[in-house]
């Protein structure tokens, strides 16, 4: 148990420098995911091969697949490009609210009742939002782009747990990826059209980042989440993730001290949200006790 812990934490803390290397490429959001992408899916693809995992599923579950992956490209398009138009911790904020759109957004998606307790935390955490808003006006663009990123994390991870369950993790990994990143493939050609990059392909330098942006944060981190979750429950698992924007907010005040930056009103704000969940998490726990 305590190995799968640690795997989960480890797991956690490398997703929490995907903000750091985002600011390190100098390359247009598009073009950063679309290459990101690729590098996962080529690596990933070698990896199934050569293990004898890659499995052929049906059409329709592929379609699914594709369309998901879709969504992550997007969402991973946004969330860097809030990071380009703010900084990594508003939009790893803006992230952390995911936990609490999800109140929102799952009873839409599926059967679940309305919680009033999660609607209120809900409400709690858009009081943070605004403070952080209302007084980091010129990193506004970058915090509504970061909103929309969490919110469509929000969607893919709704549908992501009705449809992959009965599949093995690398395979649908792969699927959606490989879904994404043709998607990302037809539509970046428009995108570069409204939203130009300054090159086309990275410096060897950022070949380098971009490498260790798929292998390290993407696949390895991914692998060392799916070993913990033989071991712990999702329940768990859910818990520590929330760590994830604390984790990456800590290393960017460390690499790029951007607290520097950053006025009164984002701590109050963040505060909120980080205080709506740990109180959600606590709900969780009790709740928990009490079923058990």
């Amino acid at each position: 148990m305590k190995s799968a812990l640690y795997k989960l934490h480890i797991a956690v803390f490398l997703w929490g420098f995907t903000g750091v290397f985002g600011r390190l490429i100098s390359l247009n959001e598009g073009l950063l995911v679309w290459y990101r992408m690729l590098f996962t899916v080529v690596s990933l693809f070698l990896i199934l091969v050569f293990s004898r995992k890659l499995i052929l599923l049906p059409l329709n579950v592929s379609l699914k697949l594709i369309g998901i992956g879709s969504l992550i490209a997007i969402h991973w398009v946004l969330f860097y490009g809030s990071i380009k138009y703010s900084n990594v911790s508003i939009a790893l904020t803006c992230l952390s609210t995911s936990g609490l759109l999800t109140a929102f957004i799952e009873p839409l998606l599926t059967k679940k009742r309305l919680n009033l307790a999660e609607i209120g935390l809900g409400l709690m955490g858009i009081l943070g939002i605004w403070l952080i808003y209302h007084f980091n006006q010129n990193f506004k663009t970058g915090m509504l782009i970061g909103l929309a990123s969490a919110l469509l994390s929000v969607i893919f991870s709704v549908l992501n747990k009705k449809t992959v369950t009965n599949f093995d993790a690398g395979t649908v990994m792969f699927y959606e990826l490989s879904g994404g990143w043709i998607i990302l493939s037809i539509l970046l050609p428009i995108y570069l059209y409204y939203f130009p990059s300054s090159h086309l392909f990275p410096s060897v330098t950022e070949i380098g980042w971009l490498i260790i942006l798929s292998w390290v944060c993407t696949i390895l981190a991914f692998g060392l989440s799916l070993q913990a979750l033989k071991h712990i429950s999702v329940f768990t698992q859910n818990l520590i993730l929330n760590l994830e924007p604390v984790y990456g907010i800590l290393i960017a005040f460390a690499i790029y001290h951007e607290n520097k930056n950053l006025s009164s009103g984002f701590y109050w704000g963040f505060g909120i949200i980080i205080a709506t969940v740990i109180i959600q998490m606590l709900r969780l726990l009790k709740k928990k006790k009490v079923t058990a």
